[in-house]
């Protein structure tokens, strides 16, 4: 198996337990400080990696380049206004049409890894992608109760335009991270992508303080004050990035997040099985797609 399928698999784990303890954070913080908290708390963890691979591994530290610092300013904005268009879409009352089309991340991640990497996805990944995405929306779909007609009537809608945008956004990060990488002509993989994570959460952090510090002052108390879940947050966020970082160094950025999506797996599992919520027959219909789509990506890449 490909180093980068396991890796994958556990930073999609990882992800679903970093956003469950991010809830618990909703009552306490505001949207952007519960999302700044992923990346403050991360921070530390990362430059721990960091320093572990280079004092202790014996991996030689990369030398930054102009186009790494490039690539790593796009991807960590791109993921903060992918973010912010995230939340900012709760404010619409057909919000589920924007978060449904922001679903679109790992098509429009083919794409421009197309553009920006000259990556060539098979036929065989372009149809698992293409199969995943029916199921992504399939399940939004059934969460939001949502019909098909609504869902085509929305493109010229604001919402729409959001949720499109977001999913650019998410995607725009993912090619960014891996171009960032690979940029620094570093033979081992994991020392090249646990410094652009580092990087990247310097970028972030210093960022987002400003921003919190100059329109949420409060808010930056508040994340101290919820330092306990703040910091779980910020370990199972790390740990999560790691993973991506790494296997998109590996591999195709656009592979990489649709592999990603196994994460909606978990979660179905979760509610149906731990929590007994009532699933329907779409949902059910839209995991099942989900998981074709990546046996699909596995078999025919």
């Amino acid at each position: 198996m490909p180093l980068w399928i396991p890796i994958t698999i556990a930073a999609a784990f990882l992800q679903n337990l970093r956003s469950t303890w991010q809830k618990q954070l909703t009552g306490e913080l505001s949207a952007i400080a519960a999302t700044y908290v992923r990346f403050s708390f991360g921070l530390p963890i990362a430059a721990v990696y960091l320093w572990g691979l280079h004092e202790l591994g014996g991996y030689a530290l990369p030398s930054p380049n102009g186009r790494f610092l490039f690539y790593c300013v796009v991807g960590g904005f791109a993921q903060i206004i992918a973010t912010a268009l995230l939340v900012a879409l709760f404010a619409y009352r057909n919000f589920a049409v924007g978060t449904t089309y922001s679903k679109t991340e790992t098509v429009q991640a083919a794409l421009f890894g197309i553009i920006v990497l000259g990556d060539r996805p098979s036929t065989g990944a372009v149809a698992a992608i293409l199969v995943s995405l029916a199921g992504v929306i399939a399940i939004s779909m059934a969460k939001s109760h949502l019909t098909a007609m609504n869902f085509v009537r929305s493109l010229s809608e604001r919402p729409t335009l959001m949720g499109i945008g977001t999913g650019a956004g998410f995607g725009i990060s993912a090619v960014s991270y891996r171009a960032a990488s690979l940029s620094l002509g570093t033979p081992d993989f994991l020392i090249s992508a646990a410094y652009t994570l580092f990087v990247v959460l310097i970028i972030q952090t210093v960022v987002m303080t400003i921003w919190l510090w100059l329109r949420e002052p409060e808010q930056l108390v508040a994340t101290a004050r919820n330092w306990k879940v703040s910091s779980l947050v910020g370990i199972a966020g790390s740990l999560a990035s790691m993973g991506w970082f790494t296997a998109m160094t590996i591999e195709n950025a656009a592979y990489v997040r649709a592999l990603g999506q196994i994460e909606l797996v978990f979660t179905f599992a979760s509610s149906h099985f731990l929590f007994k919520e009532r699933t329907e027959r779409l949902e059910i219909f839209g995991i099942l797609l989900v998981i074709g789509g990546l046996l699909l990506l596995l078999f025919l890449r």
